[in-house]
């Protein structure tokens, strides 16, 4: 099961790393968070992602019977890191799959502050299940930063990889409403963080 340490996400950041060119490692109430407002210009284009570490819970290696399934969890319960004055987090799209291949299924969203008018950028998180039954969903890693100004235009799951159809802008001038570069990136699990793996770009016509 994938899993993060309490510490990551109660108080002060989370710890991050960047990625350009080099793969790495990386409640609310919907309006509760520490998170960066979504109104940021373009800038700090790289990769943010948090790491998460593969650990199994103490008492599952303590009981001699197996736990029951654990069902995906529900995106539109858990508590985003983003911070969105005066307004709510949306649940722009979402995709499941087992990452980690214990036989457990996490679940991938794409959210974004709910600003009405435009397009406001996304931020992309891993989600495992809540620490006791009803509790909601934990954050494990954070794929994409608000920061990066991109728009999640599709998001899909296979075996360890997030794969995630990307919309932005060329440069600050470019109307919000109108983005103008597409990229699509991918995410892998191994080695007990996510991966920054392949990034492409739609071919010039």
């Amino acid at each position: 099961m994938l899993a993060q340490s309490d510490e990551e996400f109660r108080a002060g950041p989370v710890e991050v790393t960047l990625a350009e060119e080099t793969p790495v490692g990386s409640s609310l109430p919907h309006v509760r968070s520490q998170g960066v407002p979504w109104l940021v210009t373009a800038g700090a284009l790289a990769s943010v992602i948090a790491v998460g570490v593969l650990v199994a819970p103490d008492e599952v290696s303590a009981r001699p019977t197996a736990e029951p399934p654990v069902s995906a969890p529900d995106p539109r319960d858990a508590a985003y890191p983003l911070d969105c004055p005066g307004t709510s987090v949306v649940v722009a799209s979402s995709a499941r799959g087992d990452l980690d291949g214990d036989g457990r299924t996490e679940t991938v969203a794409a959210v974004h502050c709910d600003a009405g008018n435009g397009s406001p950028p996304h931020e992309i998180y891993v989600l495992g299940p809540g620490r006791t039954a009803g509790a909601e969903p934990r954050i494990v890693a954070r794929l994409l930063d608000s920061q990066q100004q991109m728009t999640v235009e599709r998001l899909s799951v296979e075996g360890p990889q997030v794969t995630a159809g990307l919309l932005g802008y060329s440069s600050p001038d470019v109307p919000r409403y109108s983005p103008d570069v597409q990229e699509t990136r991918s995410w892998e699990w191994k080695a007990g963080r996510f991966l920054l793996g392949r990034t492409s770009l739609p071919a010039s016509t």
